[in-house]
């Protein structure tokens, strides 16, 4: 008897986690005829992955009959806080009656996960074990700690995606020890990669050739700010570079009025969302990440996965654990420019080193496939 996974990941755009989501679950499909697996729609965020999801065999199990993702607000700090407010307050008894009815045996939550948290809390849902995928490098806040600490009688597992986050869990103890379990997010997919990368760039294909590339959606925490500022001076000892950001968000238009305000639009080009981020990955000099918090995020694997050197801030969980402490790219204090400047530096000399981090960067992507997450997971499902 087939066993019934169900995945719970509210969105409003196109980010990580919904790659993450889509791959975890086909990496059950694609390895396994054990697994009956659904993605669970609410404001019907997973509309414009249909075709995708039919050709993986994925279904959609879609709580609402309208595609309320149109008219929800996604930019700004209040006007998104409203938006996770609406689902939580519009969905409560919606979920809670799919989940009874359906009696799923494993319900796996990315996203709003207060949501089903509550309900496990307060409403007797037996049949179905809840596991937990922890969604960045968490910040504990008062509220988050007591929360969690009373929802791990509910939890059947917590996946961490990385070992520092795990360990820092463990050492919170909030969760039962015993729960705490690493799978890496399924990010990569070699031979689909190796196909993209090739694919024509339209535009800017020379200046690429000697460029620092950054992607991420335009907002605090990716810190593309930072990095604008920072390019100025190495635009001053380096003026062959050039920088490339791809992405969209809320920050768009103070990133375009700083970028005139220093002088750099012949420097620095917004290129925009990209289906494809591989073939400009494929012909970049240098993946830049200069974010405020990353866990480890999927284009630095991407990154590695293409060749390139990598440059990153040393935050929490991702980057430092993928990079292997400078093993496999350039790590620098966070937010602090002359560091940034002094690993850009180093990067920019010693070609044998260089090559070394970008060899080893690369083989430690191979813990990021579907076929290493659906192992892992594999053994959780029981």
């Amino acid at each position: 008897m087939s066993k019934k996974i169900f995945y719970w990941a509210p969105h409003f755009s196109k980010i990580a986690t919904t790659k993450a989501v889509i791959n975890s679950a086909y990496s059950l499909k694609k390895y396994s005829k054990e697994y009956n697996v659904s993605l669970i729609s609410s404001i019907g965020e997973w509309k414009n992955y249909e075709s995708d999801l039919y050709e993986k065999k994925i279904d959609i199990i879609n709580l609402s009959n309208r595609n309320l993702i149109k008219n929800l607000p996604k930019e700004g700090f209040f006007l998104s806080r409203f938006s996770f407010i609406f689902i939580f307050v519009y969905f409560f008894f919606v979920l809670l009656k799919k989940i009874k009815t359906e009696k799923p045996d494993f319900l796996i939550i990315h996203l709003i996960t207060s949501l089903p948290l509550i309900l496990f809390l307060f409403f007797n849902i037996k049949k179905t074990k809840l596991i937990l995928r922890v969604s960045g490098f968490p910040n504990l806040n008062i509220f988050r700690k007591l929360f969690w600490k009373l929802s791990n009688k509910v939890i059947y597992k917590i996946i961490c995606p990385t070992k520092e986050t795990l360990n820092y869990l463990s050492a919170k103890n909030l969760f039962d020890k015993n729960k705490l379990i690493l799978i890496e997010d399924p990010a990569i997919n070699i031979n689909e990669i190796n196909i993209l990368k090739r694919e024509k760039i339209d535009n800017n294909i020379s200046e690429l050739k000697n460029s620092l590339l950054a992607v991420g959606r335009l907002t605090k925490q990716k810190n593309f700010k930072f990095l604008i500022n920072v390019f100025k001076k190495i635009n001053l000892t380096y003026p062959q570079y050039k920088l490339f950001i791809l992405g969209e968000g809320e920050e768009k238009k103070k990133l375009i009025n700083l970028i005139e305000e220093l002088n750099l639009n012949n420097n620095i080009k917004l290129l925009g969302y990209q289906d494809n981020v591989f073939k400009y990955m494929f012909n970049s000099k240098f993946f830049i990440s200069v974010s405020l918090y990353e866990d480890p995020g999927f284009s630095l694997l991407e990154a590695a996965a293409c060749n390139l050197s990598i440059i990153s801030s040393n935050v929490q969980s991702g980057p430092i654990d993928f990079l292997s402490n400078y093993d496999a790219g350039y790590l620098y204090k966070k937010n602090n420019e002359d560091d940034f400047l002094r690993a850009f530096s180093e990067a920019n000399i010693d070609e044998t080193k260089k090559s070394k981090k970008k060899l080893n960067a690369k083989k430690r992507v191979k813990y990021y496939t579907k076929f290493n997450h659906f192992l892992k997971l594999d053994k959780v499902l029981i």
